[in-house]
């Protein structure tokens, strides 16, 4: 279990010196979330943008705009699609106009967060010789493409052309399955009653649930504590 592999060899310690002792730093260790595709929790706040990715190459254009909020399983989908096309993997902050060539050498490019290329002119060039080379293109972003911000008339146009799956809000059942994915990729087993706790006192988002199993998670550490509902509800009283 691996709460006791948290606890020093011996017997652990009680609550009472427990309690007597200095507060601990929990280590913030990174912990890899799976993003295989047989680890993608889908639903009907999903199930279209999972068909498209599904669906490739027989897509409505060869560039498509993923849509959602922080949190909400694009890079998941996006990584899925890398893996089934070949594509290569870019961040639109560090998009540059010599590397756009090169980038697209695969025939296939997922670009991270797109609405934040530096220059439009780069993003512009990039769709321009997508289109010209029969290329396929993933833009992910939090918003619409045509909220994205360019000026650059020819690429505004481009990009409200652009087809867009969106990724929804997840409804209660979702909701409770996101909290359990994220504690077993913490190796954190939560029993139902703090799932169920979880999944009705924070906000309906993938992002509260990452924030809300990433602090049970480091309090459970610190304390020396298995991640009962009472420590559950100490966490959602302080972030609230």
């Amino acid at each position: 279990m691996r709460f006791a592999s948290r606890i020093s060899n011996g017997a652990p310690v009680s609550q009472t010196l427990a309690s007597s002792l200095p507060r601990q730093l929990a280590l913030a260790l990174d912990h890899a979330e799976s993003y295989a595709r047989d680890d993608f929790l889908s639903g009907p706040c999903n199930e279209e943008p999972l068909r498209l990715i599904d669906c490739w190459p027989e897509w409505p254009a060869g560039a498509i705009a993923l849509v959602g909020p922080e949190g909400s399983g694009k890079t998941h989908l996006a990584t899925i699609w890398a893996a089934a096309s070949g594509a290569r993997v870019a961040s639109g902050h560090a998009l540059s106009e010599a590397e756009i060539p090169a980038a697209l050498a695969t025939g296939a490019l997922v670009v991270e967060d797109a609405a934040a290329a530096p220059e439009g002119r780069v993003l512009f060039h990039l769709i321009n010789l997508a289109r010209e080379e029969n290329a396929f293109l993933l833009l992910t972003a939090r918003t619409p493409p045509a909220a994205w911000p360019f000026a650059i008339p020819d690429l505004v146009s481009r990009l409200r052309a652009l087809p867009v799956t969106t990724l929804q809000a997840p409804d209660d059942l979702m909701l409770r399955a996101v909290i359990v994915k994220l504690a077993a990729d913490r190796q954190l087993a939560l029993d139902e009653g703090v799932v169920r706790y979880l999944s009705t006192h924070i906000e309906r988002s993938f992002a509260a649930a990452r924030r809300a199993v990433i602090a049970l998670d480091h309090e459970a550490l610190r304390q020396r504590r298995p991640p009962t509902r009472a420590l559950a509800a100490e966490i959602v009283r302080d972030t609230a």
